[in-house]
């Protein structure tokens, strides 16, 4: 009964089963990057088929605070460098916080265009060339504005031994899963970039409709 329960939690603050175990932890291996060395696992859900990946390093005491980030997959930005976004930028810019601190942890939640995929995601992008913002994409193609829930990436952060974080986002629903989810978010570090003519109205649009903390500012 508490697995299906824990199926149906389809919003992000969600009620968590903490005592009921939704991940496993399937492969670990060393990554050497152009940033630095770390380690690589992968996970996957018991509950659905979704799977994550996690980039980690150093070694975790529950009650050192720790750099996190819960980046959401970006196929454009992350690996083709799209400048419509700042996805890439801020998961390189993770790393990089992450390796100068020596410790920290990076969960890639597989939840392409805040889980609307990847086809549909482009489909929006095309409705942004004629001039809707990212929400009226979502919403001219009948879809949610965000699909996004966090609690099995949490449930991650939990498994890899982690208590106290620093969460690396400007988005305060991810910050909100974590507490929910047991972790005691010390501090946020924000990671913001000076906006770009292509990235100032989607950045506006997160802010002031979304509820992002960003300044915004050069």
């Amino acid at each position: 009964m508490l697995i299906e329960n824990f199926k149906n939690q389809t919003v992000t603050g969600a009620l968590f089963f903490k005592d009921v175990k939704s991940v496993e932890k399937v492969t670990d291996a060393r990554l050497p990057t152009e940033i630095g060395e770390f380690r690589i696992a992968g996970y996957r859900s018991l509950v659905s088929d979704e799977e994550f990946v996690v980039l980690y390093k150093g070694e975790f005491d529950a009650e050192i605070p720790t750099l996190v980030r819960i980046h959401s997959q970006c196929l454009t930005g992350d690996v083709f460098g799209s400048t419509k976004c700042d996805c890439g930028l801020q998961l390189r810019r993770a790393m990089e916080l992450i390796e100068k601190e020596g410790r920290g942890a990076i969960v890639y939640q597989q939840q392409e265009g805040r889980g609307i995929g990847i086809i549909n995601k482009i489909r929006a992008y095309a409705l942004q060339d004629e001039g809707a913002d990212t929400i009226e994409a979502n919403e001219r193609l009948g879809l949610g504005v965000d699909l996004r829930v966090y609690n099995q990436c949490v449930e991650i952060l939990r498994d890899l031994g982690l208590k106290r974080v620093k969460a690396l986002s400007n988005n305060p629903e991810k910050i909100q899963a974590m507490r929910d989810g047991g972790l005691e978010v010390t501090e946020r570090v924000p990671i913001e970039f000076k906006p770009s003519e292509n990235t100032l109205k989607y950045l506006t649009t997160k802010k002031l409709q979304m509820g992002h903390l960003l300044q915004l500012v050069g």
